[in-house]
């Protein structure tokens, strides 16, 4: 292997890292000089990371490869005719990169190869013969994100690695699904990272059902919702919980002057009741169309469930003057008397008994409003939003809430493209059906940015062996001919033992080079100096250790790769 040398090393380290970098991984790739900031969410690879990216894929590969994938290659810009063919044209939003060829063609920038891949199903699978069939690649995506943060959490440009399955039926699926599911596993536990699988929405992707792989970390921007119990465990934005019971009543209607309180909590307090003993209304505007939501005081409306329940693509809350112009009472809205083809309700409201809620004119309530015999809604559909404490919808345990960085997402996409794109093979009777699609994504620089974050202490990073960009760093102190000549013997030793080796050349201070030993954290530092070399002696540290050992010179190349052994060994 060839041997790198710091003066020679494109980039530099910073002492300080920018007042923006907000987190400790974001921070340290800045300082140790591996990523570059060119605009918002977007991002130069020095040599250093461009190594330990190619280290990522490469693992990510073997892993693919095994789970019975092969490696393609698709392009990066696309037609928006495939897009407009799959119904995600206008419903991907602003987020897509839209742009003109020189025949005024309207091309996007692919954010993800859903269509090009079913596209390219159409062009050479034609019978159940050619089925299964597994493929992924890495490529560019491009994403126009509102707010890039975290440095490279969320980016506007980004390599992905997306795979494809596609099978005759479900149970066929099934199993492209669990060697995916499993292959993901090994990346994150081969890459340092620690992760949890967790139900998620599918969001633009689309599909039946999907999973995320999440790094518990508090700079995350994922809220996630786990159970110490059972092991359950959702994006807050997909997670199920119990609703309990609600203390309603069974009296007649009854109405109550209520001057000027229009919150659920002054409700509860001005009445001596508790919040779950009322009817909240939350007002949307879902694909253009007011929406009445319904759900029990002390719940809150999961906007996302919202949209998924109502099959929307887009949704907000009205403003106070839009409510009136639909023709609700802002803080006093009642569901009875409202169309009910515009109201949706949560099942905590369903079974609840009578409720407290808007008497639908200002300053007034309404007592025992019950479900079914005051009022009714065209949507019953779990549109509450699960948090820390609530009862798991399994076990019952209170809920935790944890915070993550999303590393990977797998779909169980079904026939959500197949079937638009008329994407078809021939079956053993010679029908024409649709097969069953999933498709897989992990983001490379998002994962490389986790293994920072996961594995740093206050010097500076701690790279796993497996995605270190050198193995090996030789820290020489002191010019004379001895250490030169002994830092020629152990380079070349460990250069040709395979193991790449990074050399700091530099007429720097001792400490300086420490310094920079530890931040850029190499899983080996060798360090050759004069008062050592008196003694025949090198010092060799491994980075996660506190204190350093001294071998024979002659010795130093096994003492190193008995080191670096030993670290896989405890990381296995």
């Amino acid at each position: 292997m060839p041997v790198t040398r710091m003066s020679a090393l494109f980039g530099r380290t910073l002492r300080e890292a920018p007042a923006d970098a907000d987190s400790a991984n974001h921070q340290l790739l800045l300082r140790s000089g591996l990523i570059v900031q060119l605009a918002a969410g977007v991002y130069s690879f020095l040599p250093p990371a461009w190594r330990t990216l190619r280290k990522i894929e490469q693992i990510i590969r073997e892993e693919m490869e095994a789970a019975g994938s092969q490696e393609i290659r698709m392009p990066a810009i696309q037609p928006r005719e495939l897009w407009e063919e799959s119904g995600r044209a206008d419903s991907y939003g602003p987020v897509l990169f839209n742009l003109k060829d020189r025949r005024d063609r309207t091309m996007v920038l692919a954010p993800t190869h859903e269509e090009s891949v079913t596209d390219l199903f159409r062009a050479v699978v034609q019978s159940y013969r050619d089925l299964p069939q597994s493929v992924f690649q890495m490529q560019t995506k491009f994403r126009d994100e509102p707010r890039p943060r975290g440095g490279l959490v969320r980016v506007r440009e980004f390599i992905m690695k997306d795979a494809y399955t596609f099978d005759v039926d479900d149970e066929a699926f099934d199993l492209n699904y669990a060697a995916m599911r499993q292959a993901y596993h090994n990346i994150f536990e081969r890459c340092g990272v620690p992760v949890v699988a967790v139900q998620a929405d599918s969001g633009a992707i689309g599909g039946k059902q999907s999973e995320e792989f999440i790094f518990l970390t508090e700079i995350g921007e994922d809220n996630i919702i786990l159970c110490p119990s059972c092991g359950y465990a959702a994006n807050q934005e997909r997670a199920e919980f119990a609703r309990g019971e609600s203390p309603g009543s069974d009296g007649d209607l009854e109405e109550v002057e209520t001057p000027g309180i229009t919150t659920i909590d002054g409700l509860a307090e001005f009445l001596g009741i508790p919040a779950r003993a009322t009817a909240k209304a939350a007002f949307f505007l879902v694909d253009g169309e007011p929406t009445f939501a319904v759900i029990r005081g002390d719940l809150e409306v999961n906007e996302l469930k919202l949209m998924n329940e109502l099959d929307a693509t887009d949704a907000r809350r009205l403003l106070t003057d839009e409510v009136a112009e639909a023709g609700w009472v802002a803080g006093y809205a009642s569901p009875i008397g409202v169309d009910p083809a515009r109201v949706v309700v949560d099942p905590s409201v369903v079974d609840a008994g009578g409720l407290v809620a808007g008497a639908n004119r200002e300053g007034y309530h309404l007592r025992n409003v019950a479900y079914g015999r005051d009022w009714s809604a065209a949507t019953i559909a779990d549109i509450g939003m699960a948090q820390p404490g609530d009862p798991c919808a399994k076990c019952g345990s209170a809920l935790e809430m944890k915070r993550g960085i999303e590393l990977g997402h797998i779909f169980k996409l079904g026939t959500r493209y197949s079937d638009p794109m008329e994407a078809t093979f021939l079956d053993s009777d010679g029908e024409r059906r649709t097969p069953i699609m999933g498709c897989y994504g992990i983001g490379v620089e998002r994962l490389m940015a986790a293994v920072v974050q996961a594995n740093h202490d206050e010097l500076g990073i701690i790279w796993p062996r497996s995605v270190a960009p050198f193995d090996v760093h030789i820290v020489p102190l002191g010019g004379s001919d001895d250490v030169a000549s002994a830092v020629s013997q152990v380079e070349s030793g460990l250069a040709a033992s395979g193991l790449n080796v990074l050399v700091d050349d530099r007429e720097e201070r001792a400490g300086v080079k420490f310094n920079d030993a530890d931040l850029l954290g190499a899983p080996l530092r060798i360090t050759i100096g004069a008062r050592g070399l008196k003694q025949g002696q090198v010092e060799l540290k491994l980075r996660p250790d506190p204190e350093a050992s001294s071998v024979p010179l002659a010795n130093a190349v096994a003492a190193a790769q008995e080191s670096l052994a030993s670290l896989e060994h405890s990381s296995s």
